[in-house]
């Protein structure tokens, strides 16, 4: 098997991508959003049954008796297959006409003698509309995912696979792709920054729970078990919280990932968690989210939020839920960064002024499959004095203008390097004061460290620009188009509310990074 590359924007271009290809020619009018769960379902279920495989031919060896015993396959994290269920059965089998069937049956069986996975996998492979001949030639594709591999090597190989998939999948969808995936070179950003290499890991809304994958990753990678994080989350969406459980069980990642379709405003079902680490990536500009019926709750330490907008809310759910020396890293819009509409820079300034602000990232653009809008990263901190090493932050923001960094991969597409991800995160532990780290110094145009005081004279907008001294660039026409859409798109929503057209240019300019 061919090995993964890695390019300099952090992306993969081995087999991976290749597998993808050929595996979307199979496709043909059939839309991404459908498809992904037929090709996805069955990587995963290639997955579980390699992993059953290969210690079923384990126990063999060892006690013949034992192989038979399921508990034998739980104590090493192995979902039981059954022998109808398993991949060699359905290969074999992948030309008849009936494969549909066959595929639904297995599923329906794993998830019969497997708890964690009831509801999750998907079960309407023998629906008319879903060619069997595709299926066939599916399963053949898939079926070379990890040859000659075995073990743990096998796993990943399957995990590098379905985690590619997952995010090509968002790309083919657009918009609605997005709503499930975080682009990986942002998560690795977060991740990177707060570096969880143990305790409580928290995301209020998952999607498909990358953010996980990859604090496991960087667990693993820095000489980690597994075992010394704990996951939870939960998700809205239905569909989404399938996908989230498939793609941490191919990593063989335990987890406590709660569905409710009230979400988890309206139903927090991890009330009374407190986290270590929180890495979110709520959805931007929410206007519906039913905040005019959580009007004095406890969460809204800081003020209420609009009922019009849920960027603050999302803030305010992140921070109570942080243990009191826990540290939070939030996708938001860059508007988020200098809004005073419905009380939004009221509750902004209340967030500064009792230091739980840590950090502000502005990002490139043109990273999300989602949205154009300009994101923007928040870093937050219960404790900015913690004692473990770290020097005494309190009354200090850090700003990073990272809006230059990053490189296209495609037309439409920026994704950040390597280097640029660690660039960032080095800049952020040097400013904590950790060891080995070097001292930290401001760098004109990206970096700078900003006492409270001056961020109270430029009424506690958060916008790194401001503050970094950052060089004047030139617009390209895309760029001038994507900044004309955002401005005329919060034109028209704020405007309803009676803003002063004057005033709502001013700050939406100033989310840009602009100054008037």
């Amino acid at each position: 098997m061919a090995q993964n590359d890695t390019n300099k924007n952090g992306g993969n271009l081995g087999f991976e991508a290749e597998m993808f290809k050929a595996a979307d020619k199979l496709r043909g009018n059939m839309e991404p959003s459908d498809y992904k769960h037929v090709a996805l379902g069955l990587i995963f279920l290639k997955y579980i049954s390699d992993a059953f495989e290969a210690r079923h031919k384990a126990l063999l060896a060892e006690d013949p008796q034992a192989a038979e015993d399921k508990d034998e396959y739980l104590a090493d994290n192995v979902f039981w297959v059954p022998k109808d269920a398993r991949w060699s059965h359905l290969q074999a089998n992948a030309k008849l006409p009936t494969i549909g069937t066959l595929i639904d049956d297995a599923m329906r069986a794993i998830e019969k003698d497997n708890e964690s996975l009831k509801g999750v996998l998907p079960k309407d492979y023998a629906r008319p509309a879903l060619n069997k001949v595709m299926l066939g030639e599916l399963i053949d594709l898939i079926s070379g995912i990890a040859l000659n591999e075995a073990g743990h090597a096998s796993r990943d190989i399957l995990g590098r696979v379905y985690e590619y998939f997952l995010g090509q999948f968002a790309g083919a969808e657009g918009k609605r792709g997005g709503e499930f995936y975080t682009p990986r070179s942002v998560v690795r950003v977060l991740v990177g920054m707060l570096e969880p290499y143990q305790g409580r890991i928290y995301d209020p809304c998952c999607g498909s729970g990358g953010m996980f994958v990859q604090s496991e990753k960087f667990v693993q990678e820095h000489g980690g078990r597994i075992g010394d994080i704990a996951i939870y989350g939960q998700e809205s969406n239905y569909v989404t919280w399938r996908l989230a459980k498939m793609n941490l069980a191919v990593r063989g990642i335990d987890s406590d990932i709660r569905w409710n379709n009230e979400g988890s405003f309206h139903k927090d079902e991890l009330r009374d968690l407190k986290a270590d680490y929180i890495l979110a990536n709520p959805p931007f500009n929410i206007s519906d989210w039913g905040g005019d019926r959580l009007r004095e709750d406890v969460r809204w330490k800081f003020g209420a939020p609009p009922v019009g907008n849920a960027n603050y809310a999302w803030l305010q759910h992140i921070v109570h839920h942080l243990a009191p020396n826990g540290t939070a890293g939030v996708v938001l819009a860059n508007g988020s960064m200098s809004s005073t509409q419905s009380g939004e820079g009221d509750i902004r300034r209340e967030m500064v002024e009792k230091d739980v602000v840590d950090c502000m990232v502005a990002l490139p653009g043109q990273l999300f499959y989602s949205t154009q809008i300009p994101a923007c990263l928040w870093f937050l901190a219960r404790n900015k004095n913690p004692g473990n090493g770290w020097r005494d932050r309190r009354g200090e923001v850090l700003f990073i203008d990272a809006r230059k960094l990053g490189g296209l991969v495609d037309r439409t597409r920026r994704e950040l390097s390597d280097e640029d991800v660690k660039r960032i995160g080095d800049t952020y532990h040097a400013w904590r004061g950790e060891p080995d780290m070097g001292e930290y110094s401001d760098s004109p145009g990206y970096c700078r460290s900003v006492k409270l005081a001056e961020i109270a004279e430029h009424g506690h907008v958060l916008t790194p620009g401001r503050y970094v001294g950052s060089e004047e660039v030139e617009d390209t026409d895309e760029d001038f188009a994507t900044k004309m859409l955002l401005l005329t798109e919060t034109l028209g929503e704020q405007m309803l509310e009676g803003a002063k057209l004057d005033l709502v240019i001013r700050e939406t300019l100033g989310g840009l990074g602009y100054e008037l």
